[in-house]
């Protein structure tokens, strides 16, 4: 069985940076991920990374503001979000799973980012 840990989140102005961590507990996954969901709102990816940390993909909207990293000693994902914007608001979910592709086997409990002037 995997756990994963979710810490980091709160409130920041608007340009503002936030820095989310997952800690996996139990086993290493293949892929983890960020997801996101916004009140009234369907949860979306916001980006994924191999635990190898070979590749990662970016939603549209985070690109070039978001950094999604590994530390394969830690057992720990990373998600920094710079220039933050009020449509970051949401809670914030990782994930795991244990192949390349398909459904996500794990989640963490969800955090709050409110982004507010």
């Amino acid at each position: 069985q995997v756990q994963l840990v979710e810490s980091g989140g709160g409130l920041e102005h608007p340009g503002g940076s936030l820095r989310l961590s997952c800690a996996a507990v139990g086993r290493t996954l293949n892929t983890m991920a960020w997801f996101r969901q916004a009140p009234g709102k369907e949860r979306e990816l916001v980006a994924r990374i191999s635990w190898s940390g070979d590749f990662t993909y970016y939603t549209d909207s985070v690109k070039g503001r978001f950094t999604i990293s590994v530390d394969n000693a830690k057992n720990t994902m990373y998600l920094q979000m710079d220039k933050l914007i009020i449509e970051d608001t949401a809670v914030y979910y990782c994930a795991g799973r244990r192949i390349s592709f398909g459904e996500y086997d794990y989640w963490g409990q969800g955090t709050q980012v409110t982004v507010s002037s």
